[in-house]
């Protein structure tokens, strides 16, 4: 398997719960909520995660917030992190991982 890969499987929410729920996951999940979940994807850019209690949403940690000397996390790592922003056009919440955000510290 390709190491860089879209979610997708029993791990993710397909792509119609993800926008039926929209309204629910931005009123769930304000800016500044700390989250916690699963590494469900990999590409180039950045990690797409399941979130814990948010299960018909998808996050999205890109590398413009991944300091240099760290890779992305690893398919099925739990990670941690803080909700940055809700992407309308795609449903997404973009997330910054506390691990990232201690390296820059």
């Amino acid at each position: 398997m390709d190491e860089y890969v879209w979610p997708a499987g029993p791990e993710a929410p397909a792509a119609h719960q993800v926008r039926e729920s929209w309204e629910a996951t931005v009123a769930a999940l304000p800016l500044g909520t700390h989250i916690t979940g699963e590494v469900v994807g990999r590409r180039r850019f950045g990690v797409f995660l399941r979130m814990d209690g948010v299960p018909n949403a998808i996050a999205l940690a890109e590398i413009t917030a991944l300091p240099r000397e760290m890779d992305l996390p690893a398919l099925g790592a739990f990670v941690s992190g803080e909700v940055i922003r809700h992407a309308d056009h795609n449903h997404q919440v973009k997330v910054r991982l506390d691990e990232w955000r201690a390296a820059d510290e």
